[in-house]
């Protein structure tokens, strides 16, 4: 097991570097449901940002929509209509093939185009599919093909290495 609190720090760390080096100005925090959501309202609390938190759910953008179909559990996103030309700390809390984030993406830009999008993740593992990094992130871990991160939570946030079957 990872540990939660060391991970969330050097997030906020490393996301408070990039808010002074890029100059954000009153940034949102918009949060991937579902983990993403968890460490957001941790950052969110830590950084104290006044405006409310963003919640987005990218069932609908994923590019494996026409594959699995919808989800039962799709929740509505919720994004401030105010997202034209704000400076934006999209938030999850693994980033692996970077496919969420470029569904992630899409969603954002149907409410506006944002002057810039910062990308903040708990864990950076390897396994990247598409030209998209995170700008800041808790801690970047080389996992095996039978490895996962998963977060649980909210209350309390844990993170685990879990190993799968293999397919081999």
């Amino acid at each position: 097991m990872l540990d939660i609190n060391a991970l969330l720090d050097n997030l906020e760390s490393s996301l408070n570097t990039v808010i002074i080096e890029r100059k954000l100005n009153h940034p949102l925090m918009i949060g991937l449901r579902t983990g993403g959501v968890w460490v957001a309202e941790q950052l969110h609390q830590r950084l104290h940002i006044g405006e409310p938190l963003g919640l987005l759910d990218i069932s609908f953008y994923r590019d494996d929509f026409s594959q699995i179909g919808v989800h039962p559990n799709v929740k509505p996103s919720c994004v401030p209509p105010n997202i034209e030309g704000r400076d934006i700390i999209l938030v999850d809390d693994v980033f692996y093939t970077g496919r969420t984030v470029r569904a992630a993406l899409n969603e954002i830009f149907d409410y506006g185009r944002p002057n810039q999008v910062i990308l903040a993740v708990l864990v950076e593992r390897n396994g990247k599919q598409i030209p998209i990094t995170p700008d800041c992130a808790g801690e970047r871990i080389t996992l095996a093909s039978n490895q996962r991160v998963k977060l649980t939570g909210p209350d309390p946030l844990k993170i685990h290495i879990i190993n799968t079957a293999s397919h081999d």
